[in-house]
């Protein structure tokens, strides 16, 4: 097999890649055997047609595609790994020669690892994070749990107030005609959740149960019911019932139910270094984020487009797991959102690139730095990995290849670059 290179710009390459004769002649009968039953030819029984009759009476490249498809990715491979490129891309493949007899010529048009030209990345200024914890951050968490707990009761011998639930029968009108989907009966609605039409709910406070009121409202524009837009209308209403949440006192009772505390302080207290651990976590992130980035800003290279395309591609591959995980297909959830999988990859891009430059940019870090990552530190990833997937590292071990092995190396080394470009920054 043979393979030329031709550099392009822009990081891309095109490959042109020979398959010997007999490698031709081989994939053609291999189709042949694999389609044969599928021809029907009068005077031979299903399945032993020859070769030779079925070409002369479909066309003597009836078998070519299926050839093709079955000599593409092994010489496509070979052809990769003799040229040596670093390719960041899937292949666009044309083929400019299939005929019996001859070697098959195809070419892959490629996009190859770009060059970086790092900047600074060394002492470059970041925010500095706070991250102590107010009285006020720990009563907004308390004041959470204190929600979950509440309890909703009946109101009697009071009007709707706002946060109330009120429950109402309603139909509306428009031009005095009652519209379709406006009726509704023992509905619950909270007053202030905006779930009605703008001015609804208003119009219900200091109404009691029993009461009929007429609400005049304005649907808005646009809207989903598109006959009913920018018209007036008007709502009669019958408060049924007034329902309020009813919140547990804040004490030593509702810290010793809500968590393993007897007391106040106590559960304060676990609620306070909580806050700052989670505080100082989101704090080393945000500088990571900002130092890696800025070091990205001083650093260039020239991405090729279909570069960051398959880099869109494979988070939309990420999302449709994540997706699958939950119990939805990609096909599902495109129905549900009205896009497509071209739309989702396109809206990607963006990102991708992103991934992309921070991603290049680090490795090039390992590589100015001359970072390696010792045998005892793979070790010790892979019993990390091992113990998240319940599972010994000498059982993982054998799953991974030399590929596998080389990829999990070089995160580990451009982790090592986050942590040097963050250690040389300097808070202001």
């Amino acid at each position: 097999m043979g393979v030329q290179v031709e550099n392009l710009e822009k990081n891309m390459a095109k490959l042109t890649i020979e398959v010997p004769v007999e490698e031709v002649t081989k994939a053609i009968q291999g189709a042949y055997q694999k389609n044969k039953g599928r021809f029907n030819v009068p005077g031979f029984r299903r399945g032993k047609v020859p070769q030779k009759m079925i070409e002369k009476m479909y066309g003597v490249g009836v078998f070519y595609e299926d050839a093709v498809n079955a000599l593409i990715p092994e010489a496509y491979e070979k052809a990769v790994t003799e040229s040596g490129l670093e390719i960041v891309s899937r292949p666009e493949v044309d083929v400019t020669q299939m005929e019996a007899g001859k070697p098959m010529i195809f070419t892959a048009e490629v996009a190859v690892k770009p060059e970086v030209t790092l900047g600074e990345y060394k002492g470059l200024e970041v925010a500095k994070q706070e991250t102590f914890v107010t009285d006020d951050d720990v009563m907004e968490e308390i004041k959470k749990e204190q929600e979950k707990n509440a309890t909703v009761v009946t109101v009697e011998g009071r009007p709707v107030q706002k946060d109330d639930t009120a429950v109402i029968d309603f139909e509306g009108f428009c031009d005095g005609e009652a519209f379709e989907g406006g009726k509704g009966t023992d509905f619950p609605l909270v007053i202030g959740s905006g779930q009605f039409i703008p001015g609804f709910e208003d119009q219900l406070i200091g109404k009691n149960v029993g009461e009929e009121v007429e609400v005049n409202v304005t649907f808005p524009t646009p809207y989903q019911a598109k006959e009913l837009e920018g018209k007036d209308a008007m709502f009669k209403v019958t408060v049924k019932e007034i329902k309020a949440k009813e919140l547990p006192e804040i004490d030593d009772e509702f810290a010793s139910e809500v968590s393993e505390f007897e007391t106040l302080d106590e559960y304060k207290k676990e609620i306070a270094d909580r806050l700052k651990e989670r505080k100082e976590a989101d704090a080393k992130r945000a500088k990571e984020d900002e130092a890696v980035n800025k070091a990205v800003e001083n650093a260039s290279m020239e991405l090729p487009e279909a570069m960051i395309k398959t880099q869109a591609a494979n988070m939309v591959n990420e999302f449709a797991q994540k997706m699958q995980g939950q119990g939805l297909t990609m096909e599902q959830y495109m129905q549900y959102t009205g896009t497509t999988r071209a739309q989702m990859e396109e809206q990607m891009e963006e990102q991708a690139k992103k991934r992309i430059e921070v991603r290049l940019t680090l490795e090039a870090i390992v590589k100015a730095e001359d970072i390696q990552v010792s045998e005892e530190e793979l070790d010790k990833e892979l019993e990390e990995m091992a113990k998240a997937y319940k599972m010994e590292a000498d059982q993982l071990k054998t799953f991974m290849g030399e590929a596998e092995t080389k990829q999990m190396k070089m995160d580990l080394a451009v982790q090592k670059a986050v942590d040097l470009v963050v250690a040389e920054a300097k808070e202001v």
